[in-house]
């Protein structure tokens, strides 16, 4: 069992920049995919950025094409948390921003996360 718990979100100009933590408890967290998705309102959840572990200290993300070049994911398994660091807001960025983990690896696929967080809204306006 794993439980997510997610900060960080706020109010920020477009421009600016805010950076997300996800914190897991639970052990064996690096045995765990991570993703970051997102939902604005009245839209449907889209992920943001999938991270998998991939031994030692390295991992690979892989980012959605709107916030490529402007997101940084990383992953501390030692402090069981993974960092969104997002630079660059604009107002498509606007949304509940959610932390989920799988056991089955990294997924475009929402259903296929087993754990969620219970969100972070993330607000982009002047």
């Amino acid at each position: 069992q794993v439980q997510l718990v997610e900060s960080g979100g706020g109010l920020v100009q477009p421009g600016g920049s805010l950076r997300l933590s996800c914190t897991a408890s639970g052990r064996a967290f690096s045995r765990y995919a991570v993703a970051w998705f997102r939902q604005a309102p009245g839209k449907e959840r889209e992920l943001v950025v999938a991270i998998t572990w991939t031994g030692g200290n390295s991992y690979y993300a892989d980012y959605a094409a709107s916030v490529k070049g402007r997101f940084l994911a990383s992953r501390d398994n030692a402090k069981n948390t993974v960092y969104l660091q997002m630079d660059s807001l604009n107002h498509e960025d606007t949304a509940l921003y959610y932390c989920a983990a799988s056991l089955s690896g990294a997924h475009q696929d929402m259903y296929q996360y087993d754990y969620w967080g219970q969100g972070t809204q993330v607000t982009v306006s002047s």
